[in-house]
C-alpha cells in the first residue's frame, strides 16, 4: 500500500473560474522520492500546498489526497496542524520566510521541538545543537544564536532541513529548495536530502525545475503542464524514453545541453539544469 495516494485532485479558483491544478493523479510508496517537474505556473506548488490544506480561502480543492488511511481533504484545521512537521514536512523555496526574523535560529528549531516531542528548553536547544552537527554546520552552538538574517540562504535550508530530520516524519515535500542557491550550496543541499532518505527512510516529493536535480534524486516522476499531468512514471524509463511532446522538450532542450551531467554524478556531484 502507497504511503500516499492522490486521485483525482482539483484546484479550483473559485473567483475566475480557473482550474489551477486539473484531475491529477500520483502515488508516493515508503522511502522513495516523486520528483515533479514542469515550468513556472504549471501547478506544482499548488499540489504541494493542496496535500497540506495550505490553499487560499479563495481555491477550492477536492479529491482524495489519503494518508494513513485517512484523506486530508476531510481533516479538520487541527488535525491537518498536528500532521504539518510531524507527519509530513514542507521545506520552501525560501528558506528566509520560514524563519520569523524576530528570534533566533535556536529558539525556533527548540520552540518547534518543545511542541512536538513536550521536552524541556534545555533539551530542546541540545537536540537543535545536535541536529545542526548532524547536517556538518561548523560550530552549530555559534549558529543557533544568530538571527535569520546573519546566515546565508544555503545554511537557513539546512536548518531547515536540520528540522525535518530530527521530527523525522513520514513525508517530505521540498518545494524548490535550491532555487535561491548559488551552484555550490544547491549541490550540498541536494545532497543533505539524499542523505536523509539513505538514514531514517522518509519519503520525498521533490519540486523543481533543476531536471538535472530530479534524475539525480527520484525514482518516480510526474511531468506538469497548464495544471495537468502530461507524463507520469519510473525515473530511469521517463528519461530514457519520454512519451509526452512536452517531456521530450524538456529533457532535449535542456539535459542534452549538458553532457557533464553524467561525469559530475560519476564524481559525486550534479550538474544542474533548469526547465525554463
Amino acid at each position: 500500500m502507497s504511503l500516499l495516494d492522490v486521485k483525482n485532485l482539483f484546484v479550483h479558483d473559485i473567483r475566475t473560474g480557473e482550474e489551477i491544478v486539473k484531475n491529477l493523479h500520483f502515488s508516493l510508496e515508503r522511502n522513495t522520492c516523486l520528483g515533479i517537474v514542469g515550468e513556472s505556473g504549471s501547478g506544482k506548488s499548488m499540489t504541494a500546498k493542496a496535500i497540506l490544506g495550505l490553499t487560499s480561502p479563495w481555491l477550492e480543492t477536492s479529491g482524495v489526497i489519503n494518508f494513513a488511511g485517512e484523506n486530508l481533504l476531510n481533516a479538520t484545521r487541527e488535525q491537518l496542524r498536528m500532521i504539518r512537521g510531524q507527519k509530513i514536512c514542507m521545506i520552501l523555496q525560501d528558506a528566509h520566510a520560514s524563519f520569523n526574523p524576530l528570534y533566533t535560529i535556536g529558539k525556533q528549531m527548540s520552540e518547534t521541538f518543545r511542541e512536538h516531542f513536550g521536552m524541556r528548553k534545555k533539551d530542546a536547544i541540545e537536540m537543535a545543537v545536535d541536529a545542526l552537527e548532524k547536517m556538518n554546520i561548523h560550530h552549530p552552538a555559534q549558529v543557533i544564536k544568530k538571527y535569520p538574517h546573519q546566515l546565508s540562504g544555503g545554511m537557513l535550508q539546512r536548518c531547515m532541513i536540520a528540522i525535518a530530520m530530527t521530527m523525522k516524519p513520514d513525508i517530505i515535500i521540498a518545494d524548490e529548495p535550491t532555487t535561491a542557491l548559488d551552484a555550490i550550496n544547491q549541490q550540498e543541499v541536494v545532497e543533505e536530502f539524499k542523505r536523509i532518505r539513505e538514514l531514517i527512510g522518509t519519503s520525498m516529493i521533490f519540486i523543481s525545475h533543476d531536471l538535472g536535480v530530479i534524475q539525480y534524486l527520484a525514482q518516480d516522476v510526474l511531468v506538469m503542464q497548464n495544471g495537468a499531468c502530461v507524463e507520469y512514471g519510473k525515473s530511469e524509463e521517463l528519461f530514457a524514453d519520454p512519451k509526452h511532446d512536452f517531456t521530450k522538450y524538456l529533457i532535449e532542450r535542456r539535459l542534452s545541453l549538458s553532457e557533464p551531467f553524467q561525469q559530475s554524478i560519476r564524481h559525486g556531484g550534479i550538474h544542474h539544469v533548469r526547465a525554463n
